[in-house]
């Protein structure tokens, strides 16, 4: 079984962090139990349902969608319609036009000679408990796509606007949105020489920011579980570096196996069920695979290199991992039960930070080369290399759920007493279009995205 420890937080803290960190899945309950109910809404004018709109993300970059949004009536109206246009902004597909009304049927030939190819209109009441309804209309049809009524506790509204937005993305482009997401990262503090390090979780667009841990010891590499409301990182806890399971739920956290090495870079097979990580031995370190439900631990590699950063692929047959076996770092493909590995990377320098896309079609790395860093993607057989942003440091790449979107930290050089130096997370499309940074608390760095609605 795993091995429970001291917790990072004390017991009164993490219990205060129960009821706002919970795993966020729509319930379909009753608001009295912090439920979120979603409710069809019917077509208006006696209009069809109409199709989805046939755009494609790669002709949404070229030309973005112009969408007109409304203010949703003021007030709590206008705090939903901020956050859903900075959502559909932010993706560079999307050009909001504000000020369209606010419910009704919608006047078509006004907005055309605005340009704009989609509108929404909804409203906010209530106060306590909220009802927010939203239609999205295609503009060249005059018909409506999407209806939708929100019913929830108003302290949910920012949430309400990202689910919103993801039913806009989905709608006029075809794949799922990523806006009712989180980012787990870690929050830098302090002098350069001396930072504070501490877990935290923030929604994607970096509002909502929470610390999970006390700042004590030095804390890296989150890592979202795909089913749980948990997450794997490393401490050097008691100045014995290990990895933990951090509890969302309940704040807690546990000793994820015990090794007579340190053990780190933990990630999660897709099912959950497991995680995958490195442990030092013998001068290297090795791979190994730890059952979460009976504590089993299982090695895969035994190289006499150093084996680290593995990531599974979506159907938990593969993983990619980071190996010197040939001489220096580079990236590696093996069977999820060891053995056969080849390797995939041979550009110019070393590489690492390997994490496989969602959708299976690309992995993406870090390579450092001539003195400086560069953040790429390649496809699984090392084929297809594309580079999309370099700077001074460049690493830690994380998919968001639909694998369009790449976070990642960037940090600055140091200069003499660290002065000068700053840890930020970046957001950059898979193409390398949209590279952009996003607004932290302080200084961030170890971005790790969680699946949909987690």
């Amino acid at each position: 079984m795993l091995t429970s420890t001291r917790p990072l937080i004390s017991d009164q803290d993490a219990d205060t962090l129960v009821a706002a960190l919970g795993r966020r899945t729509l319930m379909g309950a009753s608001v009295a139990a912090g439920g979120l109910l979603m409710t069809p809404l019917p077509g208006m004018a006696a209009t069809a349902a109409a199709p989805e709109a046939e755009i494609t993300v790669d002709q949404a970059r070229t030309a973005p969608i112009p969408i007109i949004l409304p203010n949703f009536g003021g007030g709590l109206g206008a705090q939903i319609a901020e956050v859903l246009t900075n959502d559909l902004t932010n993706t560079g597909l999307f050009k909001v036009i504000p000020g369209g009304a606010g419910s009704g049927s919608p006047d078509f030939a006004a907005a055309k000679s605005l340009g704009a190819r989609a509108l929404v209109t909804g409203s906010v009441t209530g106060s306590g408990s909220v009802r927010v309804e939203m239609r999205l209309w295609d503009v060249l049809t005059s018909q409506q796509i999407q209806g939708t009524a929100y019913t929830t506790t108003s302290a949910n509204w920012r949430r309400i606007a990202h689910i919103v937005g993801d039913v806009i993305y989905e709608r006029m482009l075809g794949e799922k949105g990523y806006f009712d997401t989180r980012i787990a990262f870690i929050s830098r503090s302090g002098a350069r020489a001396h930072q504070a390090t501490r877990l935290a979780i923030m929604d994607q667009d970096g509002a909502n920011s929470r610390m999970l841990t006390a700042g004590k010891w030095l804390t890296l590499t989150p890592r979202f579980s795909p089913v749980k409301d948990q997450v794997a990182f490393m401490s050097y806890a008691n100045n014995r570096p290990r990895v933990y399971l951090f509890d969302l739920g309940s704040g807690r956290q546990q000793i994820l196996g015990e090794f007579a090495g340190i053990s780190f870079a933990p990630r999660f097979a897709p099912d959950g069920r497991s995680v995958v990580l490195s442990v030092t031995r013998n001068g290297g370190s090795d791979l190994f695979v730890v059952d979460l439900g009976s504590g089993s631990r299982r090695q895969i590699t035994s190289s006499g290199a150093i084996d680290t950063s593995p990531c599974y692929s979506p159907d938990g047959s593969q993983i990619v991992f980071n190996s010197d076996r040939g001489g220096s770092p580079q990236l590696y493909i093996m069977s999820a039960s060891g053995g056969g590995a080849r390797r995939i990377s041979y550009g110019h320098g070393t590489y690492g930070s390997p994490v496989w896309s969602p959708r299976g079609d690309l992995i993406a790395f870090t390579r450092i080369a001539n003195g400086s860093f560069s953040l790429g993607v390649m496809n699984p057989d090392g084929t297809g290399e594309r580079i999309m942003t370099e700077g001074f440091t460049v690493e830690s790449p994380s998919f968001c759920p639909n694998g369009r979107v790449l976070a990642y930290c960037r940090q600055s050089r140091a200069g003499a007493g660290g002065a000068g130096f700053a840890s930020s997370i970046g957001m950059v499309d898979i193409t390398g279009f949209n590279d952009r940074a996003l607004h932290t608390p302080g200084q961030a760095s170890d971005p790790a995205w969680s699946p949909l609605n987690g």
